[in-house]
């Protein structure tokens, strides 16, 4: 009987869903083709029957909510990517994406080495208190062991009701057995700005990493102690890895460079409520200093309305690589029952009148697969001041600078956390940061990794695999596969000498390690200043005048 009950409960539940649906429909359009109507009335009531009559009637038990929820994802995954249903457990995404809010113990997590690790513990939080350390590794949280899962789910485990406990079992280096520690969730209020002060010379720096509410708070409160400490020469804004946010926190940042009343971004949609302009309404604080925004691949959403906004406007130069891409404006919109809809209502423009959408997802190719609109089709839009600039693709910036190639040592080095064990393990025997020569620290490293039995297969060894497969599943290959072998021997040989041809990268990535585990998340920021080659040319461009003004100078 309570089976049933809930079955019933459940398609209540679908029913005023679909309903509710065919409401917005009607109340929203206006068209005049009624048939469109009847479509809509027609699928609704199709999609009802089908519904009901499986629930019902299929030989086995069926979880209401999760076919509910399994039809709606089908539905929505005809369309993008960003339209999503959001239920009850998934309610904490979007607290914590509008307001930088969310219930937790103050956690980063990752996969290392396909262990659920703790990358970072931020300060003051349960976790800190109760000694989470970075390099621990989750087995557990409350008795369920995370074997498959990935951090997305474990991160949903660990967040809950600010007040609620959680257990978690630990593995430590260095302990014989694993350590179990009761936590205590608590509101988790996370910083837009991660760092923000002077590199030299005058030149302030801000990294955004979010643009939830409270961004544009931060950076005029940066921008304001900045100018305490002396006179601001230069700005360089950091939106690499930023994957975006709210669009009218994106124009708060704007407003903090651009003159008043200009136009940061317009909206389109098929709904004429979703036209709409959003325009500087206050003055900038810092309306001349040279500017340099700094993107990446992953700067995403309202990072590229910040990005595009000071492009169009001349207001500073782009330095990086090409964004992301992503032009669409998505509305969070309940739906009852604590479940909600994220839907893409409108596509966003710069002020030259560009949208940046990489991908149309209403179209694929013949292998039913989305493609990307080629440079030679994007058309060509203008600056304030001359400058061309090109529609779809994401930014492209107006300084092309590319991001450090990364050796394989190093990315297998970085896979199974060995940097972040290595500084786990230095802290743990020392209480001080230790002053090491560069020699030093690659020795004791080294010994650390023989110690750790690191192995690692190099690229030419995997393409060597690769093509010893190939020859073996021909005839006569003795004679090749014995060549292929001595190639192989040779090849582990001069491998051997990647730690030492590689030590300098190896360094830059210990020295970051070991300043975020002796000095917290702004002294791994810093240490990685040294060495950032995008950062570094931001810099020379903003202390080189006339270089700076070219740039802004129409092509």
């Amino acid at each position: 009987m309570k089976r049933m009950m809930g079955r019933k409960t459940a398609f209540v539940a679908v029913a005023v869903l679909l309903l509710a649906a065919g409401t917005l429909v009607l109340y929203g359009f206006r068209d005049n083709d009624s048939d469109y109507f009847l479509k809509i009335n027609k699928s609704i009531d199709i999609f009802g029957r089908v519904y009901r009559e499986v629930t019902m009637n299929y030989v086995e038990n069926i979880d209401p909510q999760k076919f509910m929820e399994s039809g709606i994802d089908g539905l929505l995954g005809t369309l993008d990517p960003y339209t999503n249903f959001i239920n009850e457990t998934e309610g904490d995404e979007v607290e914590l994406i509008t307001s930088g809010k969310y219930g937790g113990v103050g956690v980063t997590i990752g996969l290392r080495d396909g262990k659920i690790t703790i990358l970072t513990v931020m300060e003051g939080y349960s976790a800190q208190r109760q000694g989470i350390q970075p390099g621990d590794r989750i087995l557990s949280i409350d008795g369920s062991a995370l074997d498959g899962l990935k951090p997305d789910n474990v991160r949903a485990l660990t967040r809950g009701e600010p007040g609620s406990e959680v257990r978690l079992k630990i593995e430590r280096d260095g302990e014989p057995k694993p350590l179990d520690f009761v936590l205590v969730r608590e509101e988790i209020q996370l910083h837009n700005i991660s760092y923000a002060g002077y590199l030299d010379s005058g030149i302030g720096y801000a990294r955004i990493d979010r643009f939830s509410r409270g961004a544009g708070d931060e950076l005029r409160l940066a921008i304001k102690n900045m100018r305490l400490k002396g006179e601001l020469k230069g700005f360089v804004l950091d939106l690499r890895d930023n994957p975006g946010g709210l669009l009218d926190v994106a124009v708060d940042v704007v407003e903090k460079f651009a003159p008043k009343g200009s136009l940061v971004v317009t909206t389109r949609g098929r709904r004429s409520e979703n036209d709409k302009q959003f325009f500087v309404t206050e003055e900038p604080l810092i309306p001349d200093v040279p500017l340099v925004v700094l993107v990446n691949r992953n700067s995403a959403s309202a990072s590229e309305i910040v990005a595009g906004a000071i492009q169009d406007l001349d207001r500073g130069v782009i330095l990086g690589t090409r964004t992301f891409g992503k032009g669409l404006v998505q509305t969070i919109t309940p739906l009852g029952y604590n479940t909600q809809l994220k839907i893409t209502t409108a596509k966003y423009y710069t002020p030259s009148g560009r949208c940046i959408q990489e991908i149309d997802y209403q179209h694929r190719n013949g292998n039913g697969v989305f493609v990307a609109t080629p440079d030679s089709l994007r058309r060509t839009f203008k600056t304030a001041g001359g400058r061309k600039v090109l529609e779809l693709g994401g930014i492209q910036p107006d300084s092309v600078i590319g991001e450090q190639l990364h050796s394989t040592i190093y990315a297998e080095l970085l896979r199974k956390s060995l940097f972040l064990r290595f500084a786990g393990k230095t802290a743990h025997e020392f209480p001080a940061l230790p002053s090491w020569s560069d020699d030093t620290l690659l020795l004791r490293f080294r010994a650390f990794l023989d110690g750790q039995h690191f192995a690692y297969q190099s690229e030419s060894e995997g393409k060597l695999k690769d093509l010893r497969d190939a020859v073996a599943s021909s005839k006569n290959s003795e004679a090749i596969l014995a060549d292929l072998d001595n190639v192989g021997k040779m090849l582990e040989t001069l491998k051997g000498d990647d730690f030492h041809l590689h030590g300098s990268e190896l360094l830059r990535a210990l020295r970051i390690e070991l300043s975020g585990r002796y000095k917290g998340e702004e002294g791994r920021i810093e240490a990685s200043f040294e060495h950032d080659t995008q950062l570094l040319a931001a810099k020379g461009l903003l202390l080189n005048s006339k270089e700076y003004r070219r740039r802004l100078h129409a092509n």
